[in-house]
């Protein structure tokens, strides 16, 4: 039989070692958590200002360049800094979308890193919008 005070010395100093590996762990998790938050905020935000300048770009008062100024326009005030595309990351273009002339508006913004965790790459949005047509008696 053992003596009643040599009762739970086995498990001293068990709770840190605990805390410790559990806070690791969790520490770990929020840390990929957050890096995902981010790296999909920009894909959102490029995918959305693409989206926006294409439709500004097939507007039959505008030309797809002014599509393509805009989303960059776009993407600079929402993404400053680091995150914006580069000169050569981004075009626009005419394409045929199931038959129909559509404005093309591609970006390319570099993904946010959080630390080591994380792609240290880049990802390419595309936004598209029809062409609108000259309106009866118009010119253009």
């Amino acid at each position: 039989m053992s003596h009643p005070e040599r009762r739970g010395h086995g498990d001293r100093g068990s709770a840190a070692v605990d805390f410790a590996l559990v806070g690791a762990l969790l520490s770990l998790l929020f840390a990929a958590l957050l890096q995902l938050v981010l790296v999909l905020h920009v894909r959102n935000t490029a995918i959305d200002c693409a989206a926006e300048g294409a439709r500004l770009g097939a507007r039959a008062d505008r030309v797809p360049a002014d599509g393509l100024a805009r989303a960059r326009e776009l993407l600079a005030s929402e993404l400053p800094g680091r995150v914006g595309p580069r000169p050569d990351d981004a075009g626009v273009a005419l394409v045929q979308v199931s038959g129909v002339q559509a404005v093309e508006v591609t970006l390319t913004v570099p993904l946010p890193v959080l630390g080591v965790l994380g792609y240290a790459g880049s990802t390419t949005v595309r936004g598209h919008a029809f062409v609108e047509a000259q309106p009866f008696g118009g010119t253009g």
